[in-house]
């Protein structure tokens, strides 16, 4: 084990250097993690400084079978990011449903097997965001990243994993052992997130940190509201807000009416105004606020929003 520790950190040390378009903004990729036949890598986007910054931790979307950390869509979100005072690192994970996903076999997937698909895939992607974190706040000094500002920030997949790595956090689950003892994320950022649950429904042991969420609510790929299967759950934006206002635990929820899985990408060149504010507000300031907008779109068409179980499935799987 402690070879592997070793080799890891001595071929993060060989990194490949990158400028965007505009010269002044550095890229710089790092192994942070070596599992079976999987390298995980994550870019550091930042302006050469020794000013100490926030950093934002990113995963991409891709129903956990799909999606790059450097996919072009995600770029010009960074890059702004950056320019506005933040360090920002995209990170690969694991992706649990990629070997089963359109194979023969995935036309016949039935709840109980997608739940367990869905769970194991959930738990590899939450294990490498906290081993990301981990390297991050191992490199904190030298990378002059604010040890106490570290957001998680996600699409689909991504969000998933986000909300379940602060979920775990808070409930004191075995996986957040990865972690040092006593950290906790300044905030969360999901696009289109859920939390799934074997436990029935979400209960937090400690306040979780300030999260905000954008979500639409005829989205057939995330579950907006909930679906609930005996003692299996999953748990979309709605629900987590409505938990969240129960227990008096700060977000923001950015609620679309007649969006679909499109909210997954849209707030990153639609809405870089209020995911600032938010990390401001919230994150920074430490403003104990809930902030509910419910956005209409004027003309949209009538859209379908009663998704069940089997409508998820066969999108996800399709």
């Amino acid at each position: 084990m402690r070879k592997i520790v070793v080799l890891i950190s001595i071929v993060s040390l060989f990194v490949c250097l990158g400028l965007s378009a505009n010269g002044d903004i550095e890229k710089k990729t790092y192994i942070y993690s070596v599992k079976g036949i999987d390298t995980l890598r994550m870019d550091k986007y930042d302006i050469v400084s020794t000013e100490i910054k926030p950093c934002i931790i990113f995963m991409f979307g891709g129903g956990f079978s799909s999606g790059t950390r450097d996919a072009e869509r995600y770029i010009d979100y960074f890059e702004k990011l950056v320019k506005n005072g933040y360090s920002v690192v995209s990170i690969d994970y694991r992706l649990g449903m990629k070997a089963i996903k359109g194979t023969p076999t995935d036309q016949n997937i039935d709840p109980l097997r997608f739940a367990a698909l869905l769970k194991n895939s959930i738990t590899m992607a939450t294990e490498d965001l906290f081993d990301a974190t981990s390297f991050i706040l191992s490199h904190s000094d030298e990378w002059h990243i604010n040890k106490n500002l570290i957001i998680a920030n996600g699409s689909s997949a991504g969000a998933i994993s986000v909300l379940h790595g602060e979920y775990a956090i808070c409930n004191n689950e075995k996986i957040a052992d990865k972690l040092p003892v006593g950290f906790n994320y300044a905030g969360i950022i999901s696009f289109a997130g859920a939390i799934f649950s074997t436990n029935g429904d979400l209960t937090y042991k400690q306040l979780p940190a300030p999260i905000q969420m954008f979500h639409g609510d005829a989205d057939r790929n995330v579950p907006y509201n909930k679906l609930e299967l005996s003692n299996i759950g999953f748990y979309g934006s709605k629900h987590i807000s409505e938990q969240l206002s129960k227990i008096n635990s700060p977000y923001y929820f950015y609620d679309v009416d007649g969006a679909n899985h499109g909210i997954a990408d849209s707030p990153m060149q639609n809405n870089l105004h209020e995911i600032l504010s938010f990390i401001d507000q919230f994150v920074i300031k430490k403003s104990p606020l809930i902030i509910h907008s419910k956005v209409q779109q004027i003309g949209k068409s009538t859209v379908k929003k009663d998704f069940n179980i089997m409508d998820y499935i066969n999108e996800n799987f399709k």
